[in-house]
């Protein structure tokens, strides 16, 4: 059984930064990889980052490349978003998920990934 909690959520100004953390039990680390999605109001859940395992590399929404960056601990079990150059539209509650398989090209659906955390909340003031 997999668990994920997340943390580091916060209310933070635009510009300012954040470091997620998705702390995972069980056997998240033995499955495809993790990756980070978020859900705004009045909004459909999209895809943030995605990280694979066995140096598959790492995968980034086009709204967040080159300000987020996704990287895990093996010793710590932990998966990090290191959020940088926030803006308002990032708002919203951030959830890390366990991937289900390993598909590079369904990397940005939801449907790839089959074990949630609780969700961790984000709020960008402009």
């Amino acid at each position: 059984q997999v668990q994920l909690v997340e943390s580091g959520g916060g209310l933070v100004q635009a510009g300012g930064s954040l470091r997620l953390s998705c702390a995972a039990s069980g056997r998240a680390f033995n499955n495809y990889g993790l990756g980070w999605l978020r859900h705004a109001p009045g909004k459909e859940r999209e895809f943030v980052a995605a990280i694979v395992w066995g140096g598959a590399g790492t995968y980034y929404a086009d709204s967040v490349k080159g300000r987020f960056t996704i990287s895990r601990d093996n010793a710590k079990n932990t998966v990090y978003l290191q959020m940088d150059g926030l803006k308002p539209e990032d708002t919203g509650v951030y959830y890390c998920a366990v991937q289900s398989r390993y598909s590079i090209a369904l990397i940005a659906s939801s449907n790839l990934y089959n074990a949630w955390g609780q969700g961790t909340q984000v709020t960008v003031s402009s």
